[in-house]
């Protein structure tokens, strides 16, 4: 592990530099306050060295549709019934560990929002696909572009009436949620509405960051929080009671626990997979918590989701894990058939997908 890799540009929002400034000076930079924040937006000089872990997207779910002779970007696909759209890349802070951190830059046109509306609404798709998860980058950030996006969908995919927004704005610059991003989801009654965030450690639920909670949940919309097991952050029983407390105080629901994704330069933030099943093991059926926040635990691989249950892990070879999927490769192809199977991937005797996942470590922090 001494050879450089591409870093990835640190970038903070005003707000949590702030935030970090006072976490440094109340409770001291060794502090677990701090640390849980500082380990997810401070550049660390271990982001430099090659690993094992190599991946620059977390999976390859793209699709290769043309309009009018021309590709069309920002769209992929792993299930039958949702299609993710990335309006935007553009965030308000960048974590260490994002999933899209190498993927090419762009914010879609209106011309190019409108050619993935009418292709999520074209009749060979309606029966099937009845919900987007639109992320990025971070939608909020742009509210006028992806008012457009929803409101293309409601004229040319009449068949999606599930919209789930990913966003971490309200913890990273709360500030930004503003009359605009509001107005976004005001005046749809025939839309459900779901917004899903991320929060790791219990320190980012900042009081800024839960009035916008109880503002957004004024308006009906639920709110969902997808967390990752973090090395040094959240890979301890306690903080990850503390965080679905919290959770569960402020009406966040429960999604995925994750394994940290191998991707390139964040060894040093991965856990062995075994910890994390110890964790949520401890988490889930030890009385801890209350049976209404939850999380599943699970490892996003190069074929999708897989969450943790017995018998998912059906070999060890030199640091991977080769976890058994009940995704079907003829479905998959149905719905996507640009999708290639990848080469850590096979096909069982039952058609199932396998795919072989790099495993972390549970060397110190």
């Amino acid at each position: 592990m001494n050879k450089p890799t591409r870093q990835f540009d640190e970038k903070l929002s005003p707000f949590l530099r702030l935030k970090l400034e006072e976490l440094h000076a109340t409770f001291g930079p060794g502090s677990q306050q701090y640390l849980g924040l500082a380990r997810q937006y401070l550049r660390d000089d271990r982001e430099a060295l090659e690993g094992l872990e190599n991946n620059v997207k977390h999976y390859e779910a793209g699709l290769e549709v043309e309009s009018h002779g021309e590709a069309l970007h920002g769209m992929e696909r792993l299930y039958r019934h949702t299609i993710v759209i990335e309006p935007t890349f553009v965030c308000a802070a960048h974590c260490r560990y994002c999933l899209r951190s190498h993927y090419p830059r762009h914010t879609l046109t209106e011309a190019q929002i409108t050619e993935i509306a009418k292709f999520c609404g074209a009749p060979e798709r309606r029966d099937e696909v009845n919900e987007v998860l639109i992320t990025g980058g971070d939608p909020l950030m742009i509210p006028k572009r992806l008012n457009f996006l929803i409101e293309a969908l409601l004229e040319h995919a009449p068949n999606v009436r599930t919209f789930r927004i990913g966003s971490r704005l309200m913890t990273q610059y709360p500030q930004k949620v503003d009359d605009a991003v509001f107005a976004v989801f005001r005046n749809k009654p025939e839309v459900r509405f779901e917004i899903a965030t991320q929060i790791s450690h219990p320190v980012e639920f900042f009081p800024e960051t839960c009035a916008i909670f109880k503002r957004v949940r004024d308006l009906g919309i639920k709110i969902y929080s997808q967390n990752v097991l973090l090395k040094g952050v959240n890979d301890d029983i306690d903080t990850l009671v503390r965080l679905y407390d919290l959770m569960r105080v402020h009406d966040l629901e429960p999604h995925y626990l994750f394994h940290c994704v191998p991707m390139r330069g964040i060894h040093h933030l991965r856990t062995s997979v075994d910890t994390g099943i110890r964790l949520i093991r401890q988490l889930v059926m030890g009385g801890l918590i209350s049976g209404r926040a939850k999380p599943m635990f699970a490892a996003m691989t190069d074929i999708g989701k897989i969450t943790f249950y017995e018998g998912v892990i059906r070999a060890r070879r030199d640091g991977w894990l080769l976890l058994q999927s009940q995704y079907r490769m003829a479905d998959r192809l149905a719905h996507n058939p640009s999708w290639v199977l990848p080469a850590n991937a096979e096909v069982d005797g039952d058609g199932l997908l396998r795919v072989w996942y790099l495993d972390g470590s549970d060397e110190p922090a």
